[in-house]
């Protein structure tokens, strides 16, 4: 059963003031710690209501010390390295416009730019007449790359929201934008029209949680109508009292019914719905400070409403925290549909629906990796493609590969989102290069 978050005054007041608290981890005993997460409830044929690992033989007793061996009866127990915590960032961008010679895709794909105007260029939305609407994280504007002759080429770019901070999400439905930041979400009303022009945002809530780490917003429309969102856990690893941390939410268009649809999530920055079942499938990225190879970032896929995706006793379906994994066992939680690459920051998908890549690629997903800081050596800066085989993961590879280069550890770009165009080729924004590029396929 989803939770409901009401939005009445007394309980809103409630909740604000409890999202407005210290954000300081709670001992795992810590009095009250328990009541940021409710675990499911074990149901007959619920795969999150695994039952206690049997013990009595020394096989069973002994530690699991590799994630391969690891199972979610039998998980990995990893403490925090000691020394300073890893930060190897990409830096600052080279100078010049993005190239393309370094990247590596399947035979018959080519990529090129879209648009170099768009500087932190974040989430990607599908607008009429050809329109992509552009968001960006710290720019603090939301713009919008018009084709005016359906050439899929840019002919002009329009900033049509501006001086508004942390804009991530965005979403379009029936003529009209809507941006969610960290606290608010907004729309513009007949937005199509108005591109040069447009109108002030009406503010439709005001009142979501105001935690910056981990607040940007993603934004998309399910296929039910409602509007989903994420919030993010503020921390790297904590258990808070509010329930609407580390969940995704969703919401009626106009701000009103806000409820939490799935738990237990840290950070999903991308979520898409499967063309055919409806489900939910979306990314989720792992904490920080656990070495370079764990936890894995991952995919996951909500069946249904209500469900908790493990976070923060447990990573990956099947690695206890060392802070808070013993409270609940990995068995009580939803495993990923995919463990992807170790700190690689899985951001924007979709499914891909288009006509114009070859069969085998029909509601596949394909993943932008952002790209890790926390580890030594660098992991993700890259697009992947997941094939699927009914609801499991058949294949994950990558798609488009290059922008970091293993031999040097340098980088040259860093995918954020993806979108399919009406043609059937793939939008690709990189906020490192300020670009969107486009990717096609000719046999």
């Amino acid at each position: 059963m989803n939770q409901r978050v009401a939005f009445g005054t007394s309980v809103l007041g409630s909740l604000l003031a409890m999202a407005s608290s210290s954000c300081t981890p709670k001992e795992p005993n810590a009095p009250g710690a328990q009541a940021a997460v409710t675990a499911p409830s074990a149901e007959p044929g619920n795969p999150a209501s695994g039952s206690p690992m049997s013990s009595g033989t020394a096989a069973a007793d002994a530690p699991v010390t590799d994630l391969a061996s690891a199972t979610r009866e039998r998980p990995l127990k990893p403490e925090r390295p000691p020394g300073p915590t890893v930060n190897n960032n990409a830096g600052a961008p080279p100078e010049g416009p993005p190239r393309f010679d370094s990247l590596h895709l399947p035979p018959g794909f080519s990529i090129e730019l879209y648009s170099a105007a768009v500087p932190n260029a974040r989430s990607l939305a599908l607008g009429a007449n050809g329109t992509v609407f552009v968001s960006t994280r710290s720019d603090d504007k939301v713009y919008a790359l018009v084709d005016k002759n359906g050439d899929h080429r840019v002919d002009a770019v329009h900033v049509v929201a501006q001086g508004l901070p942390s804009p991530n999400g965005i979403a379009y439905r029936d003529g009209a934008l809507f941006i969610a930041q960290v606290r608010r979400l907004l729309r513009i009303d007949g937005i199509d029209d108005q591109l040069e022009h447009p109108p002030q945002p009406v503010v439709l809530n005001d009142a979501l949680p105001d935690k910056e780490h981990h607040g940007w917003r993603f934004l998309r429309f399910g296929p039910d109508g409602w509007l989903y969102m994420p919030v993010g856990a503020p921390c790297n690893v904590c258990l808070r009292d509010e329930p609407i941390f580390s969940t995704i939410v969703r919401m009626h268009p106009d701000g009103t019914g806000l409820e939490v649809f799935a738990r237990g999530v840290r950070n999903s920055v991308g979520f898409d719905w499967h063309p055919e079942t409806k489900e939910l499938w979306f990314s989720e990225n792992g904490r920080d400070e656990l070495g370079d190879d764990l936890p894995p970032d991952e995919l996951n896929r909500a069946s249904r409403a209500g469900l908790h995706f493990g976070y923060p006793h447990c990573h990956a379906g099947v690695i206890s925290d060392p802070e808070y994994g013993k409270e609940h066992p990995c068995t009580e939680f939803e495993p990923p549909a995919q463990k992807l690459g170790a700190h690689a920051a899985a951001l924007g998908m979709r499914f891909y629906t288009g006509k114009m890549f070859p069969p085998e690629y029909k509601n596949a997903i394909l993943l932008a990796e952002h790209g890790s800081w926390n580890r030594s050596k660098k992991n993700g800066y890259r697009v992947a493609l997941l094939k699927l085989r009914g609801n499991e993961v058949a294949s994950y590879e990558p798609f488009i590969s290059g922008w970091l280069d293993e031999a040097t550890d340098r980088v040259t770009g860093r995918p954020v989102d993806v979108e399919v165009l009406d043609d059937g080729s793939l939008l690709v924004s990189d906020d490192w290069r300020g670009a969107v590029y486009r990717v096609t396929y000719r046999k």
